[in-house]
């Protein structure tokens, strides 16, 4: 071929044996693929240099100096903070950084990264918010591309996080020492069972409440302030309704708000709320939350991918700290 032909998707279905639409499910709703035909898929992808169309226009001005990062940047804006850490720090190096949106690890029903196009235009990668599939995480390894995890699980890759455990046991003790003992927690409902954020930080949240003689009263929603409104709505107008109610993250808890509103109820006098995150809504809301540092999550994961760039095999958990941030709610 010559260095001019980019490679199409017709030619890595017919290189794979499989329809186009297949090659698409494999880019884009991988859980709809078995894993042996992602394999194959991917396989030929990598074989003949296949760079989705959408890349390759950005990609083809460079092949050095640039990253990737990828995580559901249009399901969590706390995802745009992470990044905006990684952009700053990046402009400095004058590094170039080429953003991938993947699907909330919420809502998949396969909640790893299942597929990922790799060509030898990314010096590294940096992935947010979802575990790796095993096979994936090899394929990475094998193509010698340093990665970096924030936010999830990896026994192969340096991962940043926070402790969410801890960040539960923190809220709990917040609502605990202000004689809360009866506790509503809003969860994001989950497609698939794994151990996500959200179970850990409620894992924590429920191990103080318990060890304080309480009750913690668990309710799921969509993502989104409607959702949380319609759930908190159910939750506070139970006879035996909690005193507080702690959301999973501070748009939900902005939804708990509205809900104890629209039933008459003062906060925090009637009912306390407390989200996690510390965003823009948490200060709009004058929100009692659990501030998370995501700037320095972003710029910590880049530092960490440059070392593996430069050649450290040195694979390392950096754990950042969470800390209550009181306001108003509680």
């Amino acid at each position: 071929m010559g260095a001019d032909h980019r490679v199409t998707i017709y030619e890595v279905a017919e290189r794979a044996q499989v329809s186009i639409s297949t090659v698409s499910n494999v880019l884009n709703k991988p859980d709809r693929v078995s894993p042996a035909t992602r394999a194959r898929v991917l396989a030929a992808a990598d074989e003949l240099g296949f760079v989705p169309k959408a890349q390759a226009v950005s990609l083809a001005r460079r092949t050095t100096g640039r990253i990737g990062v990828m995580a559901p940047f249009t399901a969590y804006g706390s995802y745009l903070r992470r990044l905006a850490g990684v952009l700053s720090a990046a402009a400095e190096l004058e590094i170039d950084v080429v953003v991938f949106d993947h699907e909330s690890a919420a809502s998949a029903s396969s909640p790893v990264l299942a597929s990922m196009p790799i060509h030898g235009r990314l010096d590294g990668l940096i992935v947010m918010g979802l575990p790796i599939e095993d096979a994936i995480a090899e394929r990475l390894r094998e193509r010698r591309l340093a990665t970096v995890v924030v936010d999830a699980g990896s026994a192969l890759f340096s991962r940043v996080m926070v402790d969410d455990n801890e960040g539960g046991r923190l809220a709990a003790a917040h609502l605990r020492d202000r004689g809360h003992r009866r506790v509503g927690y809003l969860l994001e409902a989950q497609a698939s069972d794994y151990e996500s954020q959200a179970i850990k930080r409620l894992a924590g949240f429920e191990q103080v409440l318990t060890a304080a003689g309480g009750e913690v009263v668990v309710a799921t929603s969509e993502n989104s302030v409607d959702g949380a409104r319609r759930a908190a709505s159910a939750l506070l107008g139970a006879a035996n309704r909690p005193t507080a109610v702690m959301a999973h993250h501070d748009l939900l808890a902005v939804g708990v708000l509205l809900a104890a509103r629209d039933r008459g109820l003062r906060v925090p006098a009637d009912v306390a709320v407390m989200g996690f995150d510390d965003g823009e809504s948490a200060t709009a809301a004058d929100l009692t939350t659990v501030r998370q540092p995501f700037e320095e999550s972003g710029r910590a994961a880049l530092n960490i991918l440059l070392g593996h760039v430069d050649g450290s095999r040195v694979r390392s958990t950096t754990v950042l700290d969470v800390q209550v941030i009181e306001r108003s709610t509680t």
